[in-house]
């Protein structure tokens, strides 16, 4: 299937209007579906595997603001480094070190969100809250704090996906007393994006409903 464009149109106007950031999650899918939304406008892409996003940063146009979505290794950090705009998945100090590490010998700041456990899978990844208020966020010369990431449990429980959201949300507040440059709560999806703008997101990352069902034969 190549790109909903109608969806993608439907969905992108409504959340200009709201000041949200929509960021297509591109993740095993072609150049050319990426291609279809960078001729309509579209700039944000999310990709969750580093090779794949290294290769498809060198065939594409750089004015894409690319988004390191996925649990990121500390010995693939310097392959995005270079040209990476926003790495959302950062669930560690040891990872925040090395991306600080890396982003010096390319003389960058790279901007990071802080990932928070809120689902109660164990396979999720991020911070606690204890964590993230003893953590000194200004503390990297090399890395830039712009706010927090969660992804809520897989259920179609809308209430405690919704409770979820709410917890994140309380702690970004909590933090951002702390730190008022906070900008960006980054929650939802495309099964669950509606409701964490309800819930105060204001970064999307919306795949499955642009550019179809994703292939993972070869992942």
């Amino acid at each position: 299937m190549a790109v909903d464009k109608v969806t993608y149109q439907t969905i992108n106007e409504e959340l200009r209007l709201s000041n949200i950031t929509l960021v297509a999650v591109s993740k095993t899918k072609p150049v050319e579906d990426i291609l279809e939304l960078y001729n309509l406008g579209h700039r944000d892409f999310g990709e969750n595997y580093v090779q794949e996003l290294a290769e498809k940063a060198e065939k594409l146009p750089n004015d894409i603001r690319w988004h390191f979505i996925g649990h990121l290794q500390s010995n693939k950090v310097r392959s995005i480094v270079p040209f990476i705009y926003l790495i959302h998945g950062v669930d560690s100090l040891r990872l925040l070190k090395e991306i600080d590490k890396q982003a010096e010998k390319s003389k960058r700041v790279i901007d990071c969100l802080l990932q928070v456990h809120i689902a109660q899978e164990e396979t999720k990844f991020g911070f606690d809250e204890t964590e993230l208020l003893n953590l000194e966020l200004k503390q990297f010369l090399n890395v830039r704090i712009k706010g927090l990431m969660g992804m809520a449990s897989l259920t179609d429980d809308i209430n405690k996906i919704r409770i979820e959201f709410k917890s994140l949300k309380t702690l970004f507040e909590k933090l951002k007393t702390q730190n008022p440059e906070l900008s960006i709560l980054s929650m939802g999806m495309s099964a669950d994006y509606k409701i964490a703008i309800e819930e105060g997101s204001n970064m999307v990352r919306i795949g499955s409903l642009l550019f179809g069902e994703r292939n993972y034969e070869n992942k």
